[in-house]
C-alpha cells in the first residue's frame, strides 16, 4: 500500500485548480483575439512582447518572494488573484464592428458577393476591406460586408453565380465573413487595446505565479527532491486538461453562431476553478528557508559556470520550439476546420487536443520524469526532449484536418513538454544557491517562456502569415533537430561532465543532486507521490 504524505497534498491540490482555472481560456486566448480580427502578424508581435515582459517580471517577483519570505504566501495568492481578475475581465472586451461573422443558409439566389474565380478583395464606400473567397467543395464562402449594416452581408445582386450554383438554384452555403488585417481600423479601438492590457496581465500573472509554485514546490520537498517534482506536477496536467475539455466542449454546445463563440462558460470555469485555488493556497504551509545574504550575488555567480551558461541558452531554444506550438497550434487548427468544415464543432476538438495533450502524455512524462533524469542525466534528457519536438512539429505539419491532432499531441506532448519542462526546473533547482530557489526559477523560467517565447511567437507570426501554418511548423521542426544536435554534441565532446546525478559530478562547474541527497530522494519516493 502507498503511503500518501499529507504535507504534500496541498501541493498537488493547488497544481490541481491553478492549472484547471487557467484550462478553460488559456489555450482559447489566442484564437478569442483571432476571433476579434487581430491578425498572425499582430498577434505574434503582442505575443513577442509579452515573453519580454516576463524575462523582467518572473526574476523580480521570485525576488520578492525570497527577499520577504515570510509574505511570499500573500505575495502568491495576490498574484493568482490578479491572474484570474484580468482574463475574467476579457469577456467584458466590447466586440469591434469589423469582427468575423456568418450568415448560414444562404441560397444560390442570394449569394451575391463573390467571382467565380473565388479570391479577391473589394472596397467599397463606407465599407471594411474583406477577404472574398468560396469553395463550392466545402460549401464555406467568405464575403464581405458593408460597416454600416454589421448583421447582415451587404451585397445583393451584384455578380452572378450561375457557374457556382450550376443551374441548382436550391443550393445553400454558410457565408464565413473575416476582415481583410491590413487596414489599421481595428488597432485604434477599444476592442483592441481592452484585450492587449488584459491579455498582458494574465498572462504575467499565469506566468509569474508558475514559476513561483514551482519554487514553492522545491521549497516544500526539500533538498535533493527535485526527482519528486514531476510527481506533484502531473495534478495540474490533469486539471488543465479536464477544465480544456469541459470548456471546448461547453463553449459549443453554447453558441449559436461559429464565427463567433460564446465563452462565456469558459469564463466562468475560470472564475469557479481560482476561487478553489486561492482556498487551496490557505492550507500550504511553506517550510522556513535560509536566508541569502545576497540573492542577486549569489544567483550571478552561477553564471560564470559554462555549464549554465549552455543551460540557459538551449532552454531559451526550448521556449522557442515550444513557443510556437503554445500560440499558433490552434489557429492552424481553425484554419484545417475552415477547410474541412468543422468549424461548427471545433472548440470541442481544441478541447480534446489539450486533453490528449495533458491527460495523455504529460501524466505519463511528469509521474516518471524524475526516474529518467536520474537514469539519463538532464544534458540527455534535455536532448531528447528537442528530438521530440523536431517529431511533433514535423507531424503538426503534414495534418489535413484538425483531427490530425489528436493522436500526435496524445503520444509527443510527454517526451516534448513535459520532459524538457521537469529537466529544466529541476536542473534550476539543483543549482539554486540556498535562499534563491524562487529567483532561480525565475531567471529559467524567463529565458525559456520569457525571452525564448517572444523570439518564437515574432518570429512565428511572421512565418505563418508568408508561408502558411504547415511550412511554419516544418521549419520549427528542422530548428528543434538542429537543437538536439547541437546540444548532444556539446556535452559530448566540449564540455564532457558526466550527466548522471553522483557526488562525484557535484563541482563549481556542474553543481547538481548529491549522491547522498539522490539516495534520500528515494527513499522518500512514498512521502512524494
Amino acid at each position: 500500500m502507498v503511503e500518501v504524505n499529507r504535507k504534500l497534498l496541498p501541493v498537488k491540490a493547488h497544481f490541481f485548480f491553478f492549472m484547471a482555472s487557467m484550462g478553460p481560456i488559456l489555450p482559447f486566448t489566442i484564437v478569442f483575439g483571432k476571433q476579434l480580427g487581430i491578425s498572425e502578424i499582430v498577434m505574434g508581435t503582442v505575443s513577442a512582447v509579452l515573453p519580454l515582459l516576463f524575462l523582467v517580471a518572473k526574476p523580480a517577483f521570485g525576488y520578492l518572494a525570497d527577499y520577504f519570505q515570510r509574505q511570499r504566501k500573500l505575495l502568491f495568492m495576490s498574484v493568482i488573484c490578479i491572474m484570474c481578475g484580468a482574463h475574467i475581465l476579457l469577456y467584458f472586451v466590447p466586440a469591434a464592428p469589423i469582427r468575423p461573422f456568418s450568415v448560414n443558409d444562404i441560397t444560390c439566389e442570394e449569394i451575391n458577393s463573390c467571382h467565380k474565380k473565388g479570391n479577391y478583395t473589394v472596397r467599397e464606400e463606407n465599407s471594411m476591406l474583406y477577404n472574398c473567397t468560396w469553395s463550392a467543395n466545402t460549401k464555406h464562402i467568405q464575403v464581405e460586408r458593408n460597416i454600416l449594416t454589421p448583421e447582415k452581408c451587404s451585397i445583393a445582386s451584384k455578380v452572378n453565380v450561375s457557374d457556382l450554383c450550376q443551374n441548382n438554384t436550391s443550393n445553400a452555403y454558410d457565408i464565413m465573413c473575416e476582415p481583410v488585417h491590413t487596414d489599421p481600423y481595428l488597432y485604434s479601438t477599444v476592442t483592441f487595446w481592452s484585450f492587449v492590457i488584459l491579455m498582458a496581465i494574465g498572462s504575467i500573472g499565469y506566468n509569474v505565479a508558475n514559476s513561483i509554485s514551482d519554487a514553492i514546490c522545491f521549497d516544500v520537498l526539500g533538498e535533493g527532491g527535485e526527482m519528486g517534482y514531476g510527481r506533484q506536477r502531473v495534478f495540474g496536467a490533469i486539471g488543465f486538461g479536464l477544465s480544456a475539455l469541459l470548456a471546448g466542449y461547453v463553449i459549443d454546445l453554447f453558441s449559436t453562431d461559429d464565427s463567433m463563440k460564446n465563452y462565456a462558460p469558459a469564463f466562468i470555469l475560470t472564475l469557479a476553478f481560482g476561487l478553489l485555488d486561492i482556498f487551496t493556497c490557505t492550507r500550504l504551509k511553506l517550510p522556513k528557508l535560509p536566508k541569502s545574504e545576497s540573492i542577486l550575488g549569489d544567483v550571478a555567480s552561477l553564471l560564470k559556470h559554462r555549464h549554465i551558461v549552455v543551460f540557459l541558452i538551449f532552454a531559451t531554444f526550448a521556449g522557442i520550439c515550444d513557443s510556437f506550438i503554445i500560440y499558433f497550434m490552434f489557429w492552424y487548427l481553425e484554419d484545417l476546420a475552415m477547410a474541412s468544415g468543422a468549424m461548427s464543432h471545433v472548440k470541442l476538438i481544441e478541447g480534446l487536443v489539450i486533453a490528449a495533450e495533458t491527460l495523455g502524455g504529460e501524466v505519463i512524462f511528469f509521474s516518471y520524469a524524475g526516474k529518467m533524469i536520474e537514469k539519463l542525466g538532464y544534458e540527455h534528457c534535455l536532448s531528447l526532449s528537442f528530438v521530440f519536438y523536431a517529431l511533433r512539429l514535423g507531424l503538426i505539419s503534414l495534418a489535413n484536418n484538425p483531427w490530425w491532432l489528436l493522436p500526435t499531441e496524445f503520444f509527443l506532448q510527454g517526451p516534448s513538454f513535459a520532459l524538457c519542462y521537469t529537466t529544466i526546473v529541476a536542473y534550476a533547482s539543483a543549482v539554486a544557491p540556498p535562499g534563491t530557489s524562487a529567483t532561480m526559477q525565475g531567471l529559467v523560467a524567463g529565458m525559456d517562456d520569457g525571452f525564448g517565447y517572444a523570439i518564437g511567437s515574432l518570429a512565428g507570426g511572421v512565418l505563418y502569415q508568408w508561408f502558411g501554418g504547415s511550412w511554419s511548423f516544418l521549419m520549427y521542426s528542422g530548428l528543434a533537430l538542429a537543437c538536439a544536435v547541437a546540444h548532444f554534441a556539446l556535452h559530448i565532446f566540449f564540455l564532457k561532465v558526466p550527466s548522471k546525478p553522483t557526488a562525484d559530478t557535484c563541482s563549481t562547474d556542474y553543481q547538481v543532486v548529491s549522491q547522498k541527497a539522490t539516495n534520500d530522494s528515494k527513499s522518500d519516493s512514498n512521502e512524494s507521490r
